[in-house]
């Protein structure tokens, strides 16, 4: 608010009491508009919205002896935006946001800025911004949630129910806090919910408000459920979409589905963090898919085609060729999690060569055979040529 605003403005008109007003008439006028005008009894009405802001605004100076007395003093020196020298005296006009901007007379030293710093020093000095007596919309709060998913809801994405507990307003107080619900401007941060502190260097940091916890506002009179936060504590469930392809671990943000905010304030954020349960048979590499699928000697010595499972869907067949290794990873494209663009990535097939445990006589002898086939070759030469090397 600036001080030509402050200057021009009529608080008492505006409350509807004459200027010789009692503090009890005052607090009276104040607390039946007030309540007509609130914007939690009036949702969606921002003339109302306004008219309860300027409405607390002229009851934080009139209700205020000490700043009421400057006000008083200041309109009696500028009523009307004109200078008034004294009996026998002109008048003339003048720009106010000069004058308080510093401007001085060509005299210099002599000018007007010098004593005029008392008399609005008091009114003006109201926090970062020169917020005023303006209540300002509060943010909702963000809540945190968790979820468990099964390893193929994750992957293809769910709608699962959410019970969340939040603060809402308070049904009892309607929000104020107040049990009259008609609470008054906080004279700390004179209803910004901030104050500033100086850091030096000419830099100042703002802080919530410690008196009234960041509202603006302070009950008079707490309210008995919400003891004058004007919030109380709220159950509720809804059904929450997680997007295909979370991973375990992941956090996620949901705009606007967090605690309703005060004063026509946006709704915070809700923030789910999702675990993810194992899966016997499937493993999970970025936006790729994992299995480990056994082979047998022969099918990674020969060459074979083999079946390997998906998931959700059908099998697919992949082509080892012959001489496959053990521990070689093959890829089926396509077959993977869902990525943010809807594509799907691979499924990853890692070659496991099986070693039988037993051997019946036929399996054992046609082995034999194989040893006396290859007993030229030496599979650990290289290794120890390698080691003498190093």
């Amino acid at each position: 608010m600036s001080t030509k605003d402050f200057v021009e403005k009529d608080y008492y008109k505006v409350l509807g009491v004459p200027k010789d007003a009692t503090d009890a008439e005052i607090k009276k006028a104040y607390r039946k508009l007030a309540r007509e005008n609130h914007p939690d009894a009036n949702k969606g009405d921002t003339k109302a919205e306004e008219r309860f802001k300027e409405i607390s605004e002229a009851n934080d100076i009139l209700g205020d002896p000490k700043k009421r007395k400057e006000y008083d003093e200041a309109r009696a020196l500028f009523g009307n935006g004109g200078f008034r020298p004294g009996p026998g005296g002109g008048s003339f006009n003048f720009d106010l946001g000069d004058l308080f901007g510093g401007a001085q007379s060509p005299g210099g030293a002599g000018g007007f800025g010098g004593g005029l710093g008392d008399v609005f020093g008091g009114l003006f000095n109201r926090g970062a911004g020169g917020a005023g007596t303006r209540t300002q919309p509060r943010r909702g709060q963000d809540i945190e949630s968790e979820v468990t998913l099964s390893f193929t809801e994750a992957v293809d994405g769910a709608t699962v129910p959410l019970r969340m507990s939040s603060q809402q307003p308070c049904k009892a107080c309607s929000g104020t806090g107040d049990k009259n619900g008609t609470p008054r401007v906080c004279p700390t941060c004179v209803g910004t919910g901030q104050v500033s502190r100086g850091s030096g260097g000419g830099f100042s940091l703002t802080d919530p408000c410690v008196d009234c916890k960041g509202r603006g506002l302070i009950a008079e009179t707490p309210c008995e459920v919400c003891h004058g936060s004007g919030r109380a504590k709220s159950s509720r469930t809804m059904q929450v979409r997680i997007p295909a392809g979370v991973s375990d671990g992941q956090r996620i943000r949901l705009r606007g589905k967090g605690a309703p905010g005060e004063r026509g304030g946006p709704h915070g954020d809700l923030y789910v963090v999702v675990h993810v349960d194992a899966h016997p048979v499937f493993g999970r590499k970025d936006d790729n898919l994992t299995v480990t699928v056994p082979v047998t000697f022969d099918e990674a010595a020969l060459g074979a085609e083999v079946k390997v499972p998906t998931l959700g869907g059908p099998a697919v067949t992949l082509k080892l060729p012959a001489g496959t290794p053990n521990g070689r990873t093959m890829r089926a494209r396509g077959k993977g999690a869902v990525r943010k663009d809807g594509t799907r990535g691979d499924l990853l097939v890692t070659v496991e060569v099986q070693v039988p445990q037993t051997l019946g006589d036929k399996a054992k002898e046609a082995l034999e055979s194989y040893r006396e086939a290859t007993a030229g070759e030496d599979p650990r030469a290289e290794l120890f040529q390698a080691a003498k090397g190093a």
